[in-house]
């Protein structure tokens, strides 16, 4: 009797989960419905299942949309939404239910806020009085970043950034830089200052004893080459570090 209770029990769990993978959008009340919630009350009234599920459009013969977008999801469940920028099209197809098409509309739409958030950032003049705004520039380009990814930013004689530039792309956990190729750059942009910048994909901002080595070493260069170095600011997320501001320029 038990084993018999304990299979409906199984049974049970099996039918509704093929339930939740079945619901279809045309199901939903109206209200509920993405698109139309997206449209009548705009598109913060959507959670992310949501918003996933329209860049998808349909689900599969076996499982509803939401229920791909749920898994989706769950491949990098542990790192948070924001690990989802860094997944490449050939790892969203290892779901299963999600095909070329849908992998490259995921990364297309994902690719295409990234820019449009580093356009918005160099829409007008910025003007650096602070470690605080130099971080708030550099997090966008940096945060997402998977490997350690060494950058300047060049300003001009007033503090205006003029240009942005990666410099140099590194491992997980170290990036090469030479002082010549960062003020090669700098003198091609006649840049006046230079604010050094790296990421630490770990999260972790606190600079390593290589980090602070390089920094002194670059801000000497500086010296020598007429450019000085104003600051060095490390991104992890959207925390941020500046050894400026805690006296480790020297």
């Amino acid at each position: 009797m038990v084993r018999f209770i304990f299979a409906l029990v199984i049974v049970w769990q099996r039918v509704m989960t093929m339930q939740d993978n079945f619901i279809k959008v045309c199901d939903l009340p109206e209200s509920e419905r993405p698109r139309e919630k997206l449209l009548k009350h705009g598109v913060h009234a959507l959670n992310n299942l949501e918003l996933l599920a329209i860049l998808l459009r349909s689900g599969t013969k076996n499982c509803s949309v939401f229920h791909l977008a749920e898994r989706l999801l769950a491949l990098n469940s542990q790192e948070g939404l924001a690990a989802l920028a860094d997944v490449t099209a050939e790892q969203m197809q290892r779901v299963s239910g999600i095909g070329i098409s849908k992998a490259s509309a995921i990364v297309a739409a994902i690719e295409f806020g990234r820019r449009i958030e580093k356009a918005a950032a160099e829409r007008k003049p910025v003007f650096i009085e602070s470690p605080r705004q130099a971080a708030d520039y550099l997090v966008p380009y940096l945060r997402h970043a998977r490997q350690e990814k060494f950058a300047a930013l060049f300003l001009d004689a007033r503090n205006r950034i003029t240009s942005f530039s990666i410099i140099s792309v590194g491992t997980l956990n170290a990036s090469l830089v030479h002082p010549r190729e960062v003020f090669h750059a700098a003198l091609q942009r006649l840049a006046c200052y230079v604010i050094l910048a790296h990421n630490h994909p770990s999260g972790d901002v606190r600079p390593s004893k290589e980090d602070i080595a390089l920094t002194r070493r670059l801000v000497s260069a500086g010296e020598i080459i007429g450019i000085p170095v104003m600051d060095h600011i490390i991104i992890g997320g959207n925390d941020y570090f500046s050894l400026k501001e805690e006296g480790m320029m020297e």
